[in-house]
């Protein structure tokens, strides 16, 4: 079975378009959606309705901090600097778009694989994989050969061998990984919606659960069109910026 695993879309049309697309040119069997659909960006209902209309046609689908946050009791503890944008996001939404995101589960089984939006060893609280220790917590928490998880907007590999010993990995673009059975594997395949590496081109990955082959994608869209989208909106600028310049 070959997965498209997308994550970290905010809201950001042109990107899920364009990547949908590669996907679709690419071929998959099924979609996965690692959250983070909303906020950033400046379509944040038509993003919520393509993930939607996707699930109805068997995509998985887990919920981020971003969508948990439209919620009342959330968990999310999100920085002074989102607000803004939260609050515009969730004034877009209507009931039954806030509902169903927030109803998504944290994480997800599918085959070989676990999934989830920021990690799986405590998914609730939203830490971030950023090295090789944490990365190791979530491989520790799970038995599945695969884990998948989103919320760090740059793509990146891990390891873990039969001894405990972790190892970290910087994928390249377009080249076929084949994940050795020896080893449980950690991947992030970076954000559709919001790269924060540098490149402004949208991130996804595939994954074959057969041969255990695992490629890294970038696509480039028009980020000069998403930024204005959310300059419209009157969201700070610096959201705008950060499309043009991925970082």
């Amino acid at each position: 079975m070959k997965l498209a695993l997308l994550s970290d879309l905010h809201a950001n049309r042109q990107a899920t378009e364009a990547v949908y697309a590669d996907a679709l040119a690419q071929g998959f069997d099924r979609l996965v959606f690692l959250g983070d659909y909303v906020d950033y960006g400046g379509d944040p209902g038509w993003t919520l309705d393509f993930v939607r209309a996707r699930q109805a046609e068997g995509a998985l689908c887990v919920r981020g901090n971003h969508d948990d946050a439209l919620g009342e009791h959330t968990t999310s503890q999100m920085a002074d600097h989102v607000m803004p944008s939260l609050a515009w996001t969730k004034a877009q939404l209507t009931p039954a778009q806030r509902d169903w995101v927030i109803g998504l589960p944290l994480t997800a089984e599918i085959g070989p694989c676990l999934v989830a939006h920021a990690n799986v060893h405590d998914p609730a609280h939203w830490e971030y994989l950023q090295g090789r220790m944490e990365a190791t917590r979530s491989l520790f928490a799970t038995q599945h050969q695969f884990v998948f998880c989103g919320h760090m907007h740059q793509p990146c590999l891990y390891h873990l061998s039969a001894t405990g010993k972790a190892g970290e990995f910087m994928p390249v673009g377009g080249v076929p990984i084949n994940l050795s059975p020896a080893r449980r594997w950690l991947a992030i395949p970076g954000s559709v919606g919001q790269p924060r590496d540098g490149n402004p081109a949208a991130c996804y990955a595939t994954f074959d659960t057969d041969s255990a082959l695992l490629t890294f994608h970038r696509v480039p869209y028009d980020h000069e069109t998403a930024a204005r989208r959310v300059r419209e909106a009157g969201l700070p600028e610096a959201l705008a910026e950060r499309l043009i310049d991925g970082r």
